[in-house]
């Protein structure tokens, strides 16, 4: 509750009254998220936890435990208590992008520094927080999130909203959360993302692995080779618009091709398989957010083969990486695999 109280006089000193209210509304939530959570072990004690969560936080421990023991991820209080709110999503994220660029318009904030997304623990604020971009001309993606990572900064605890999620799906949340805490540079959300999903994928098959659990490792491997095929797909659509935005041509027929591009990704069935239910169709803030999530995940790929498959001397390599400024980092991550040697320690 002290971090809590000085996080907000923080927050009150740093900003002015135009973006009071969404600070507030932010320390807020984390607070809520701090005052419903209850030590796993102490639910797991208590008689009345109902026999389904119960089992639910069993499997959460586990690989709790693995994330430390096998994967080299941090040991501490996250995720070892548990929080039920009343709704389905911990945030709702906006993305928002102008309307002829593919590069998010980003947000600063302290401590996180400046990332593609604003949260919000209300979907009406998300929601009204869109729509102000709509109104402006803008790109606007608005979607719920079922966990997020303080970095540290508090103990981040399990809750309903992805608690009943199956085995390899709640993994793979976890992994990802708890890598930001390994690794995070403010300021650069492709860079930390993409570290994170490619923790969680590797995590991911060697629990599955490990847990001799290999019908669902198959599957599992099915759906990245899949994911890898709506990524490819997304590429495809953001060269075709990075070319037509550079192109010089007259807003209204920019419009036009802009809206056929949009349309054709929205008919296409691995489109439709993998985002299809999202309200409003694809566009350029979708199209921002999936980037930031898979843009430099081969690279990270062949960074950890380069390391043998060793986790911890990949954390090291990476963390050398985040030391550099940021368009030296992305070329490195590019281009220096084949320079590397795998016996490094």
């Amino acid at each position: 509750m002290k971090r809590i109280a000085f996080a907000l006089a923080t927050i009150l000193a740093l900003t002015g009254c135009e973006t009071l209210s969404y600070y507030v509304q932010a320390v807020g939530g984390q607070l809520e998220l701090n005052t419903r959570s209850r030590p796993v072990g102490e639910l797991l004690a208590d008689t009345h936890t109902p026999a389904d969560l119960r089992a639910r936080l069993l499997v959460a421990q586990s690989v709790r435990e693995f994330a430390t023991r096998e994967l080299g991820l941090p040991d501490n209080k996250s995720y070892r208590s548990y929080a039920e709110l009343d709704r389905p999503y911990v945030v709702w994220n906006v993305v928002i992008a102008p309307a002829y660029a593919l590069e998010a318009i980003e947000s600063c904030f302290p401590v996180a520094g400046c990332v593609m997304y604003r949260g919000f623990f209300s979907r009406e604020e998300a929601e009204r927080y869109a729509a102000g971009a709509l109104a402006r001309g803008e790109d606007a993606f608005v979607y719920g999130v079922p966990a997020y990572s303080t970095l540290g900064a508090f103990d981040d605890p399990l809750l309903s909203t992805f608690i009943r999620w199956g085995d390899t799906e709640l993994a793979r949340l976890l992994f990802h959360e708890l890598a930001h805490q390994i690794l995070y540079v403010p300021g650069d959300s492709t860079f930390n993302e993409s570290f994170a999903v490619l923790v969680e994928r590797e995590g991911v098959r060697r629990w599955l692995a490990a847990e001799g659990r290999s019908a669902e490792l198959s599957k599992y491997m099915d759906a990245r080779t899949r994911e890898r095929e709506f990524a490819q797909r997304l590429e495809q659509t953001r060269a075709r618009l990075k070319a037509l935005y550079a192109s010089g041509m007259p807003k209204d027929g920019m419009r036009a091709a802009k809206k056929a591009e949009y349309e054709q990704l929205a008919a296409d069935p691995i489109y439709k398989r993998h985002a299809g239910g999202y309200v409003g169709g694809p566009n350029n803030a979708l199209l921002a957010s999936f980037a930031t999530y898979s843009q430099l995940v081969p690279a990270f790929e062949r960074h950890l083969a380069a390391a043998g498959g060793d986790l911890r001397l990949f954390y090291t390599r990476m963390k050398a990486l985040s030391r550099l400024n940021k368009a030296e980092r992305t070329r490195q991550l590019e281009t220096q695999v084949n320079a590397m040697s795998t016996t490094e320690r």
